[in-house]
Protein backbone atom coordinates (compact mmCIF):
# COMPACT_ATOMS: atom_id res chain seq x y z
CA UNK A 1 0.00 0.00 0.00
CA UNK A 2 1.43 3.77 -0.67
CA UNK A 3 2.17 5.89 2.43
CA UNK A 4 0.53 8.88 2.91
CA UNK A 5 3.50 10.94 2.24
CA UNK A 6 3.53 9.30 -1.05
CA UNK A 7 -0.03 10.15 -1.90
CA UNK A 8 0.63 13.74 -1.03
CA UNK A 9 3.47 13.86 -3.28
CA UNK A 10 1.75 12.35 -6.05
CA UNK A 11 -1.57 14.53 -5.86
CA UNK A 12 1.25 17.51 -5.66
CA UNK A 13 2.73 15.82 -8.50
CA UNK A 14 -0.33 15.96 -10.35
CA UNK A 15 -1.90 19.61 -9.47
CA UNK A 16 1.97 20.99 -10.76
CA UNK A 17 2.81 19.02 -13.68
CA UNK A 18 1.38 19.33 -17.40
CA UNK A 19 0.67 15.62 -17.39
CA UNK A 20 -3.28 14.98 -17.57
CA UNK A 21 -2.29 11.13 -16.32
CA UNK A 22 -4.04 10.73 -12.65
CA UNK A 23 -1.27 9.35 -10.76
CA UNK A 24 -3.60 7.78 -8.22
CA UNK A 25 -4.67 5.65 -11.14
CA UNK A 26 -3.42 2.15 -10.19
CA UNK A 27 -0.88 0.88 -12.15
CA UNK A 28 -0.60 -2.34 -14.02
CA UNK A 29 0.96 -4.52 -11.27
CA UNK A 30 -1.52 -3.63 -9.07
CA UNK A 31 -4.09 -4.24 -11.69
CA UNK A 32 -3.38 -7.21 -11.83
CA UNK A 33 -3.03 -8.09 -8.35
CA UNK A 34 0.38 -9.19 -9.21
CA UNK A 35 2.42 -9.95 -6.09
CA UNK A 36 5.15 -7.38 -5.13
CA UNK A 37 8.45 -7.72 -6.55
CA UNK A 38 11.86 -5.94 -5.86
CA UNK A 39 14.17 -7.48 -7.61
CA UNK A 40 13.61 -8.44 -11.52
CA UNK A 41 16.94 -9.73 -12.19
CA UNK A 42 20.57 -10.18 -11.30
CA UNK A 43 23.99 -8.40 -12.86
CA UNK A 44 24.91 -11.62 -14.10
CA UNK A 45 22.17 -11.95 -16.13
CA UNK A 46 22.13 -8.94 -17.49
CA UNK A 47 25.60 -9.22 -18.64
CA UNK A 48 24.99 -12.78 -20.17
CA UNK A 49 22.17 -11.00 -22.12
CA UNK A 50 24.59 -8.39 -24.03
CA UNK A 51 26.68 -11.28 -24.76
CA UNK A 52 24.55 -14.09 -25.99
CA UNK A 53 22.92 -12.83 -29.79
CA UNK A 54 20.24 -15.70 -28.30
CA UNK A 55 18.98 -13.89 -26.10
CA UNK A 56 16.47 -11.10 -27.52
CA UNK A 57 18.90 -8.87 -28.23
CA UNK A 58 17.23 -8.18 -31.63
CA UNK A 59 14.54 -6.76 -29.70
CA UNK A 60 16.40 -3.50 -28.78
CA UNK A 61 15.74 -0.54 -30.26
CA UNK A 62 19.06 1.17 -29.23
CA UNK A 63 21.35 -1.44 -28.46
CA UNK A 64 24.11 0.52 -27.57
CA UNK A 65 22.58 3.24 -25.36
CA UNK A 66 21.27 0.25 -23.37
CA UNK A 67 24.52 -1.83 -23.03
CA UNK A 68 26.47 1.42 -22.28
CA UNK A 69 23.77 2.15 -19.47
CA UNK A 70 24.09 -1.14 -18.24
CA UNK A 71 28.35 -1.42 -18.29
CA UNK A 72 28.45 2.06 -16.43
CA UNK A 73 25.81 0.66 -14.03
CA UNK A 74 27.88 -2.66 -13.57
CA UNK A 75 24.78 -4.71 -14.66
CA UNK A 76 22.95 -3.69 -11.55
CA UNK A 77 19.42 -3.95 -11.76
CA UNK A 78 17.39 -0.54 -11.24
CA UNK A 79 13.77 -1.47 -12.12
CA UNK A 80 13.43 -3.00 -8.20
CA UNK A 81 10.93 -0.67 -7.31
CA UNK A 82 7.14 -1.38 -8.15
CA UNK A 83 6.52 2.61 -8.42
CA UNK A 84 8.69 2.83 -10.96
CA UNK A 85 7.72 -0.08 -12.65
CA UNK A 86 4.12 1.44 -13.33
CA UNK A 87 5.75 4.67 -13.82
CA UNK A 88 7.12 3.74 -16.87
CA UNK A 89 4.47 1.94 -17.91
CA UNK A 90 1.66 4.71 -17.06
CA UNK A 91 3.93 6.74 -19.39
CA UNK A 92 3.82 4.30 -22.45
CA UNK A 93 -0.14 3.71 -21.67
CA UNK A 94 -0.79 7.35 -22.36
CA UNK A 95 1.67 8.73 -24.83
CA UNK A 96 -1.23 9.25 -26.95
CA UNK A 97 -1.85 11.96 -25.51
CA UNK A 98 1.33 13.19 -26.70
CA UNK A 99 1.17 12.08 -30.45
CA UNK A 100 3.32 9.37 -30.22
CA UNK A 101 2.14 5.78 -30.11
CA UNK A 102 1.78 2.83 -27.24
CA UNK A 103 4.04 -0.20 -30.29
CA UNK A 104 6.80 1.91 -30.51
CA UNK A 105 7.68 1.23 -26.65
CA UNK A 106 7.24 -2.23 -26.51
CA UNK A 107 4.07 -1.29 -25.24
CA UNK A 108 2.29 -5.04 -26.00
CA UNK A 109 5.64 -6.80 -24.52
CA UNK A 110 5.52 -4.70 -21.36
CA UNK A 111 1.71 -5.63 -20.67
CA UNK A 112 2.23 -8.78 -21.23
CA UNK A 113 4.97 -9.03 -19.03
CA UNK A 114 4.17 -6.66 -16.28
CA UNK A 115 0.65 -8.21 -15.92
CA UNK A 116 2.26 -11.66 -15.12
CA UNK A 117 5.48 -10.43 -13.22
CA UNK A 118 5.45 -12.77 -10.53
CA UNK A 119 5.17 -15.98 -12.50
CA UNK A 120 7.29 -14.99 -15.34
CA UNK A 121 10.38 -16.81 -15.50
CA UNK A 122 13.44 -16.09 -14.99
CA UNK A 123 14.65 -15.31 -18.96
CA UNK A 124 11.07 -12.86 -19.35
CA UNK A 125 12.11 -11.19 -16.33
CA UNK A 126 15.77 -10.26 -17.00
CA UNK A 127 14.40 -9.30 -20.56
CA UNK A 128 11.48 -6.97 -18.71
CA UNK A 129 14.28 -5.10 -16.72
CA UNK A 130 16.12 -4.27 -20.22
CA UNK A 131 12.97 -3.48 -22.12
CA UNK A 132 11.96 -0.68 -19.31
CA UNK A 133 15.06 0.74 -19.74
CA UNK A 134 15.30 0.53 -23.81
CA UNK A 135 11.80 1.95 -23.40
CA UNK A 136 12.62 5.01 -21.41
CA UNK A 137 15.58 5.85 -23.32
CA UNK A 138 13.76 5.84 -26.56
CA UNK A 139 10.97 7.75 -25.27
CA UNK A 140 13.22 10.71 -23.58
CA UNK A 141 14.92 11.09 -26.72
CA UNK A 142 11.63 10.85 -28.66
CA UNK A 143 9.99 13.41 -27.04
CA UNK A 144 12.96 15.82 -26.51
CA UNK A 145 13.79 15.41 -29.93
CA UNK A 146 11.36 13.97 -31.62
CA UNK A 147 10.71 10.80 -33.21
CA UNK A 148 11.88 11.19 -37.14
CA UNK A 149 14.83 13.53 -37.58
CA UNK A 150 13.85 16.78 -39.46
CA UNK A 151 17.22 17.37 -41.12
CA UNK A 152 16.36 14.14 -43.13
CA UNK A 153 12.72 15.46 -44.53
CA UNK A 154 13.27 19.03 -44.90
CA UNK A 155 15.69 20.49 -47.65
CA UNK A 156 16.78 23.19 -45.14
CA UNK A 157 16.90 23.16 -41.61
CA UNK A 158 18.35 25.68 -39.79
CA UNK A 159 16.97 25.62 -36.37
CA UNK A 160 19.23 23.71 -33.12
CA UNK A 161 17.78 20.25 -32.50
CA UNK A 162 17.45 19.65 -28.93
CA UNK A 163 20.32 17.97 -27.39
CA UNK A 164 19.95 15.40 -24.17
CA UNK A 165 21.69 12.72 -22.15
CA UNK A 166 19.15 9.83 -21.80
CA UNK A 167 21.47 7.62 -19.91
CA UNK A 168 22.48 10.43 -17.18
CA UNK A 169 18.60 11.52 -17.30
CA UNK A 170 17.41 7.72 -16.55
CA UNK A 171 19.82 7.31 -13.75
CA UNK A 172 18.64 10.75 -12.10
CA UNK A 173 15.20 9.85 -12.36
CA UNK A 174 16.06 6.80 -10.89
CA UNK A 175 18.03 7.66 -8.12
CA UNK A 176 15.14 10.56 -7.50
CA UNK A 177 12.28 8.18 -7.74
CA UNK A 178 10.20 9.93 -10.08
CA UNK A 179 10.29 9.00 -13.58
CA UNK A 180 7.27 11.23 -14.53
CA UNK A 181 8.88 14.46 -13.72
CA UNK A 182 11.98 13.10 -15.63
CA UNK A 183 9.54 13.07 -18.60
CA UNK A 184 7.74 15.91 -18.29
CA UNK A 185 10.66 18.27 -18.20
CA UNK A 186 11.41 17.00 -21.76
CA UNK A 187 7.89 17.93 -23.47
CA UNK A 188 7.59 21.06 -25.06
CA UNK A 189 5.65 23.72 -22.69
CA UNK A 190 4.84 26.53 -25.57
CA UNK A 191 1.30 27.59 -25.77
CA UNK A 192 0.23 25.56 -29.51
CA UNK A 193 1.83 22.15 -28.54
CA UNK A 194 -0.43 22.29 -25.06
CA UNK A 195 -3.50 23.41 -27.40
CA UNK A 196 -2.66 20.50 -29.79
CA UNK A 197 -2.78 18.24 -27.47
CA UNK A 198 -6.01 19.41 -25.92
CA UNK A 199 -7.25 19.56 -29.18
CA UNK A 200 -6.26 15.83 -29.65
CA UNK A 201 -7.81 14.89 -26.64
CA UNK A 202 -10.98 16.58 -28.21
CA UNK A 203 -10.70 14.47 -31.21
CA UNK A 204 -10.23 11.65 -29.45
CA UNK A 205 -13.71 11.96 -27.20
CA UNK A 206 -16.26 13.05 -30.14
CA UNK A 207 -14.51 10.02 -32.49
CA UNK A 208 -12.08 10.32 -34.84
CA UNK A 209 -14.17 8.82 -38.31
CA UNK A 210 -16.87 10.41 -39.59
CA UNK A 211 -19.88 8.74 -40.41
CA UNK A 212 -19.96 9.19 -43.78
CA UNK A 213 -17.30 10.76 -46.11
CA UNK A 214 -17.93 11.80 -49.42
CA UNK A 215 -14.70 11.54 -51.50
CA UNK A 216 -14.97 14.49 -54.78
CA UNK A 217 -13.56 13.00 -57.71
CA UNK A 218 -10.93 14.83 -59.32
CA UNK A 219 -11.36 16.79 -62.50
CA UNK A 220 -11.10 20.63 -64.12
CA UNK A 221 -11.46 24.26 -62.10
CA UNK A 222 -15.26 24.66 -61.70
CA UNK A 223 -15.73 28.06 -62.18
CA UNK A 224 -19.27 30.04 -60.12
CA UNK A 225 -22.37 29.71 -62.25
CA UNK A 226 -21.04 26.61 -64.28
CA UNK A 227 -22.67 23.11 -64.39
CA UNK A 228 -20.77 20.12 -63.60
CA UNK A 229 -21.42 16.46 -62.57
CA UNK A 230 -19.41 16.60 -59.66
CA UNK A 231 -21.73 19.47 -57.40
CA UNK A 232 -23.54 16.83 -56.11
CA UNK A 233 -20.29 15.45 -54.49
CA UNK A 234 -18.98 19.25 -53.80
CA UNK A 235 -22.58 19.93 -51.83
CA UNK A 236 -22.78 16.55 -49.72
CA UNK A 237 -18.93 17.18 -48.56
CA UNK A 238 -19.74 20.44 -47.36
CA UNK A 239 -23.10 19.34 -45.75
CA UNK A 240 -20.96 16.77 -44.05
CA UNK A 241 -18.20 19.20 -42.67
CA UNK A 242 -21.14 21.34 -41.37
CA UNK A 243 -20.70 24.29 -44.25
CA UNK A 244 -23.68 23.70 -45.94
CA UNK A 245 -26.74 23.42 -44.47
CA UNK A 246 -29.72 23.36 -46.98
CA UNK A 247 -31.66 20.46 -48.10
CA UNK A 248 -29.24 19.15 -50.56
CA UNK A 249 -31.07 18.97 -54.44
CA UNK A 250 -29.59 15.43 -55.86
CA UNK A 251 -30.45 16.86 -59.60
CA UNK A 252 -28.87 20.09 -59.41
CA UNK A 253 -25.18 20.37 -61.11
CA UNK A 254 -24.88 23.89 -60.99
CA UNK A 255 -22.32 25.75 -59.05
CA UNK A 256 -24.93 28.04 -57.39
CA UNK A 257 -24.39 31.36 -55.11
CA UNK A 258 -25.38 28.93 -52.14
CA UNK A 259 -23.01 26.70 -52.12
CA UNK A 260 -20.77 29.39 -53.78
CA UNK A 261 -21.27 31.04 -49.89
CA UNK A 262 -20.38 27.42 -48.14
CA UNK A 263 -16.87 27.22 -50.18
CA UNK A 264 -15.70 30.28 -49.54
CA UNK A 265 -16.43 30.16 -46.11
CA UNK A 266 -14.84 26.62 -46.13
CA UNK A 267 -11.79 28.53 -47.90
CA UNK A 268 -11.49 31.16 -45.63
CA UNK A 269 -11.53 29.07 -42.56
CA UNK A 270 -8.55 26.63 -44.05
CA UNK A 271 -6.26 29.95 -45.64
CA UNK A 272 -7.34 29.21 -48.81
CA UNK A 273 -8.02 31.93 -51.44
CA UNK A 274 -11.18 32.76 -50.62
CA UNK A 275 -12.62 33.50 -54.56
CA UNK A 276 -15.14 30.63 -54.62
CA UNK A 277 -13.14 28.79 -57.51
CA UNK A 278 -13.84 25.05 -56.94
CA UNK A 279 -9.84 23.73 -58.13
CA UNK A 280 -7.03 21.51 -57.34
CA UNK A 281 -6.22 23.01 -53.60
CA UNK A 282 -9.56 23.26 -52.92
CA UNK A 283 -11.21 20.11 -53.92
CA UNK A 284 -7.99 18.31 -52.16
CA UNK A 285 -8.79 20.13 -48.62
CA UNK A 286 -12.55 19.06 -48.69
CA UNK A 287 -11.81 15.30 -49.23
CA UNK A 288 -9.64 15.44 -46.31
CA UNK A 289 -11.67 13.26 -43.61
CA UNK A 290 -11.35 13.79 -39.85
CA UNK A 291 -9.05 10.88 -39.66
CA UNK A 292 -6.92 13.41 -41.95
CA UNK A 293 -6.96 15.90 -39.77
CA UNK A 294 -6.13 13.75 -37.02
CA UNK A 295 -3.11 12.59 -38.33
CA UNK A 296 -1.93 16.12 -39.15
CA UNK A 297 -2.41 17.27 -35.17
CA UNK A 298 -0.21 14.65 -34.87
CA UNK A 299 2.17 15.73 -37.42
CA UNK A 300 1.88 19.49 -35.75
CA UNK A 301 3.02 17.92 -32.36
CA UNK A 302 5.80 16.07 -33.66
CA UNK A 303 6.94 19.45 -35.33
CA UNK A 304 6.71 21.15 -31.76
CA UNK A 305 9.13 18.37 -30.53
CA UNK A 306 11.66 19.33 -33.31
CA UNK A 307 11.59 23.03 -32.23
CA UNK A 308 14.19 24.85 -29.74
CA UNK A 309 12.80 24.41 -26.14
CA UNK A 310 13.93 28.26 -25.24
CA UNK A 311 12.50 30.60 -27.90
CA UNK A 312 14.01 33.41 -25.90
CA UNK A 313 12.49 35.95 -23.99
CA UNK A 314 11.57 38.25 -26.52
CA UNK A 315 11.27 36.78 -29.93
CA UNK A 316 9.72 37.42 -33.62
CA UNK A 317 8.00 33.86 -34.91
CA UNK A 318 7.31 33.40 -38.19
CA UNK A 319 4.51 30.39 -39.13
CA UNK A 320 4.84 29.88 -42.78
CA UNK A 321 1.97 28.33 -43.77
CA UNK A 322 0.11 30.45 -41.49
CA UNK A 323 1.24 34.11 -43.50
CA UNK A 324 1.44 35.23 -39.48
CA UNK A 325 4.41 36.46 -38.06
CA UNK A 326 4.22 37.76 -34.74
CA UNK A 327 6.34 39.86 -31.67
CA UNK A 328 6.48 37.68 -28.44
CA UNK A 329 7.91 39.40 -25.20
CA UNK A 330 8.31 37.07 -21.73
CA UNK A 331 5.31 34.96 -23.18
CA UNK A 332 3.18 38.29 -24.55
CA UNK A 333 2.22 38.45 -27.73
CA UNK A 334 2.69 42.03 -28.56
CA UNK A 335 2.50 42.54 -32.15
CA UNK A 336 1.26 40.54 -35.08
CA UNK A 337 1.64 41.10 -38.80
CA UNK A 338 0.46 39.13 -42.32
CA UNK A 339 3.37 38.17 -44.45
CA UNK A 340 4.28 36.63 -47.73
CA UNK A 341 6.48 33.97 -47.94
CA UNK A 342 8.34 31.69 -50.70
CA UNK A 343 6.64 29.20 -53.08
CA UNK A 344 6.66 25.87 -53.18
CA UNK A 345 9.27 26.26 -55.52
CA UNK A 346 11.45 28.69 -53.26
CA UNK A 347 10.57 27.57 -50.11
CA UNK A 348 11.14 29.67 -46.91
CA UNK A 349 13.25 27.56 -45.06
CA UNK A 350 12.94 26.23 -41.21
CA UNK A 351 15.53 28.34 -39.12
CA UNK A 352 16.60 30.54 -36.51
CA UNK A 353 18.31 33.38 -35.70
CA UNK A 354 18.95 36.72 -34.23
CA UNK A 355 18.05 40.40 -35.42
CA UNK A 356 20.97 42.02 -36.23
CA UNK A 357 20.07 45.56 -38.01
CA UNK A 358 17.70 47.57 -40.05
CA UNK A 359 18.90 48.80 -43.67
CA UNK A 360 16.07 52.18 -44.65
CA UNK A 361 16.11 52.87 -48.42
CA UNK A 362 17.42 49.43 -49.29
CA UNK A 363 19.10 48.41 -52.58
CA UNK A 364 18.77 44.84 -53.74
CA UNK A 365 21.58 42.92 -54.26
CA UNK A 366 19.71 40.15 -56.36
CA UNK A 367 20.22 36.32 -54.56
CA UNK A 368 22.13 33.96 -56.75
CA UNK A 369 18.57 31.48 -57.31
CA UNK A 370 16.62 34.78 -58.92
CA UNK A 371 19.74 35.49 -60.72
CA UNK A 372 19.92 31.96 -61.88
CA UNK A 373 16.49 31.69 -62.76
CA UNK A 374 15.39 35.01 -63.46
CA UNK A 375 17.38 37.38 -64.45
CA UNK A 376 20.16 35.66 -66.69
CA UNK A 377 17.01 34.14 -68.42
CA UNK A 378 15.44 37.26 -68.77
CA UNK A 379 18.87 38.97 -70.35
CA UNK A 380 18.73 36.32 -73.28
CA UNK A 381 15.53 37.41 -74.33
CA UNK A 382 15.90 40.45 -74.07
CA UNK A 383 18.77 43.10 -73.60
CA UNK A 384 16.47 45.80 -72.46
CA UNK A 385 15.62 43.98 -69.47
CA UNK A 386 17.95 45.28 -67.15
CA UNK A 387 16.23 49.46 -68.11
CA UNK A 388 13.29 48.00 -67.55
CA UNK A 389 14.07 46.17 -64.54
CA UNK A 390 16.65 49.45 -63.04
CA UNK A 391 19.19 46.71 -62.72
CA UNK A 392 22.93 47.68 -62.74
CA UNK A 393 25.37 44.96 -63.12
CA UNK A 394 28.59 45.00 -61.37
CA UNK A 395 32.07 42.84 -62.25
CA UNK A 396 34.44 42.08 -59.23
CA UNK A 397 36.17 44.77 -58.95
CA UNK A 398 32.73 46.95 -58.48
CA UNK A 399 33.04 48.44 -61.97
CA UNK A 400 29.76 48.64 -64.08
CA UNK A 401 28.97 46.21 -66.89
CA UNK A 402 27.47 46.91 -69.77
CA UNK A 403 24.35 44.63 -70.39
CA UNK A 404 25.58 44.69 -74.57
CA UNK A 405 28.91 43.28 -74.07
CA UNK A 406 28.03 40.29 -72.03
CA UNK A 407 27.79 37.08 -73.39
CA UNK A 408 24.33 35.78 -72.06
CA UNK A 409 24.96 32.33 -72.54
CA UNK A 410 28.67 32.20 -70.94
CA UNK A 411 29.43 30.87 -68.01
CA UNK A 412 30.74 34.54 -66.92
CA UNK A 413 27.18 35.73 -66.72
CA UNK A 414 26.81 34.43 -63.52
CA UNK A 415 29.85 36.17 -62.05
CA UNK A 416 28.46 39.37 -61.97
CA UNK A 417 26.94 41.40 -59.14
CA UNK A 418 23.43 42.56 -59.92
CA UNK A 419 21.79 45.58 -58.09
CA UNK A 420 18.54 47.09 -57.70
CA UNK A 421 19.39 50.76 -56.66
CA UNK A 422 16.99 52.15 -53.73
CA UNK A 423 13.60 53.59 -54.68
CA UNK A 424 9.89 53.13 -55.35
CA UNK A 425 10.12 49.91 -57.73
CA UNK A 426 12.65 48.19 -55.16
CA UNK A 427 11.13 44.95 -54.12
CA UNK A 428 12.30 45.31 -50.55
CA UNK A 429 10.33 48.71 -50.38
CA UNK A 430 11.80 51.31 -48.02
CA UNK A 431 12.95 48.59 -44.96
CA UNK A 432 14.55 45.11 -44.52
CA UNK A 433 14.95 43.35 -41.58
CA UNK A 434 18.48 41.73 -41.20
CA UNK A 435 19.59 38.47 -39.00
CA UNK A 436 22.84 37.44 -41.44
CA UNK A 437 21.97 33.62 -41.99
CA UNK A 438 23.57 31.66 -44.93
CA UNK A 439 20.23 31.62 -46.49
CA UNK A 440 19.87 35.47 -47.33
CA UNK A 441 16.35 35.26 -45.84
CA UNK A 442 15.89 38.73 -44.08
CA UNK A 443 12.01 40.40 -43.33
CA UNK A 444 11.12 43.06 -45.80
CA UNK A 445 9.14 45.30 -46.96
CA UNK A 446 7.10 45.99 -50.59
CA UNK A 447 5.68 48.31 -52.85
CA UNK A 448 3.06 45.70 -53.81
CA UNK A 449 0.87 46.14 -50.35
CA UNK A 450 -2.13 45.20 -51.99
CA UNK A 451 -1.22 41.73 -51.83
CA UNK A 452 -1.58 41.44 -48.27
CA UNK A 453 -5.35 41.17 -49.11
CA UNK A 454 -5.15 38.16 -50.12
CA UNK A 455 -5.76 35.03 -48.37
CA UNK A 456 -2.60 33.04 -50.30
CA UNK A 457 0.00 34.76 -49.69
CA UNK A 458 3.26 32.45 -51.06
CA UNK A 459 4.96 34.46 -53.74
CA UNK A 460 8.08 35.70 -52.76
CA UNK A 461 11.25 34.15 -53.94
CA UNK A 462 12.21 32.57 -50.11
CA UNK A 463 12.16 35.72 -47.92
CA UNK A 464 9.68 37.26 -45.53
CA UNK A 465 7.45 40.45 -46.38
CA UNK A 466 5.81 41.92 -44.10
CA UNK A 467 2.71 44.28 -43.72
CA UNK A 468 3.35 47.60 -41.88
CA UNK A 469 7.07 46.61 -41.98
CA UNK A 470 7.92 50.30 -41.16
CA UNK A 471 6.00 49.64 -37.67
CA UNK A 472 8.13 46.49 -37.08
CA UNK A 473 11.39 48.57 -37.77
CA UNK A 474 10.13 51.19 -35.38
CA UNK A 475 9.21 49.04 -32.89
CA UNK A 476 12.76 46.66 -32.99
CA UNK A 477 14.15 50.82 -32.67
CA UNK A 478 12.30 51.76 -29.70
CA UNK A 479 15.01 51.28 -27.09
CA UNK A 480 16.78 53.80 -29.05
CA UNK A 481 16.26 57.60 -28.33
CA UNK A 482 17.53 58.97 -31.13
CA UNK A 483 15.66 57.43 -33.95
CA UNK A 484 12.33 58.72 -33.03
CA UNK A 485 9.86 58.83 -35.84
CA UNK A 486 11.07 62.29 -36.86
CA UNK A 487 14.92 61.04 -37.77
CA UNK A 488 13.19 58.20 -39.46
CA UNK A 489 11.03 60.33 -41.96
CA UNK A 490 14.19 62.34 -42.62
CA UNK A 491 16.24 59.05 -43.11
CA UNK A 492 13.45 57.77 -45.80
CA UNK A 493 12.64 61.19 -47.16
CA UNK A 494 16.96 61.10 -48.16
CA UNK A 495 16.48 58.42 -50.49
CA UNK A 496 19.92 57.80 -48.58
CA UNK A 497 20.54 54.23 -47.96
CA UNK A 498 20.98 53.91 -43.92
CA UNK A 499 21.62 50.71 -41.43
CA UNK A 500 20.87 51.08 -38.03
CA UNK A 501 21.77 48.58 -35.52
CA UNK A 502 19.52 46.39 -33.32
CA UNK A 503 20.43 47.13 -29.94
CA UNK A 504 17.67 44.91 -28.26
CA UNK A 505 18.29 41.10 -28.11
CA UNK A 506 15.29 39.26 -30.39
CA UNK A 507 15.55 36.37 -31.60
CA UNK A 508 14.10 35.10 -35.31
CA UNK A 509 12.29 31.98 -35.55
CA UNK A 510 10.67 30.83 -39.58
CA UNK A 511 8.84 28.07 -37.88
CA UNK A 512 6.06 25.57 -40.41
CA UNK A 513 2.75 24.22 -38.24
CA UNK A 514 -0.63 23.81 -39.85
CA UNK A 515 -2.95 23.54 -37.09
CA UNK A 516 -3.24 25.27 -33.97
CA UNK A 517 -5.98 26.74 -31.57
CA UNK A 518 -7.87 29.64 -32.71
CA UNK A 519 -10.66 30.83 -29.82
CA UNK A 520 -12.20 28.07 -29.11
CA UNK A 521 -11.91 25.52 -32.16
CA UNK A 522 -8.27 23.96 -33.83
CA UNK A 523 -7.74 25.44 -36.75
CA UNK A 524 -6.38 23.84 -39.48
CA UNK A 525 -4.80 25.92 -42.43
CA UNK A 526 -3.31 24.74 -45.91
CA UNK A 527 0.01 22.61 -46.10
CA UNK A 528 1.20 24.93 -48.62
CA UNK A 529 4.52 23.19 -49.72
CA UNK A 530 2.96 19.35 -48.78
CA UNK A 531 4.71 18.29 -45.99
CA UNK A 532 2.18 16.85 -43.88
CA UNK A 533 1.37 13.27 -44.94
CA UNK A 534 4.99 12.86 -45.80
CA UNK A 535 5.31 13.68 -42.20
CA UNK A 536 2.69 11.08 -41.31
CA UNK A 537 4.19 8.11 -43.56
CA UNK A 538 7.32 8.48 -41.61
CA UNK A 539 5.84 9.23 -38.02
CA UNK A 540 3.22 6.48 -38.20
CA UNK A 541 4.36 3.18 -36.60
CA UNK A 542 5.18 0.67 -38.80
CA UNK A 543 2.82 -2.45 -39.15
Amino acid sequence: MRSPLLKFALVFLFLFSSCKNNQEDAGIEERNEVEEVTSLTEDDKIEDFFEDAETGIDQIYNLSQVTEFYKENDFEPIWTSRELREDIYRNIENIEDEGLFFEDYHGEKLQKLLSSLDTNSEEENNLLEILLTDSYLKLSEDLATGKLDPTEIHDIWGTPINQIDPRSLLKKAISEGNIQQSLDSLKPNHIVYHQLKEALRQFKKTGIREKSSTKIPSGRLIKPGEKSDRIHSVTKRLAELGYFKAPIDSTNTIYNENIQKAVKKFQLDHDIQVDALLGNNTISNLNLTKIDRYHQLLVNLERWRWYPRDLGEHYIIVNIPGYQLSVVKNGDTLRSHKIMVGTEVRKTPVFSDEIGYIIYNPSWTIPPTIKKNDVIPGAKRDIGYFQKKNIKIYDNDGNNVDPSSVDWNSSKANSFTYRQPAGPTNPLGIVKIIYPNEYLIYLHDTPSRDLFEKNVRAQSSGCVRVQDALGLAKYLLSDQEAYDDKKIEDILNSGKTTQIPVKQKVKVHHFYWTAYQKKDTIKFIDDIYNMDQKIWELLKPKV
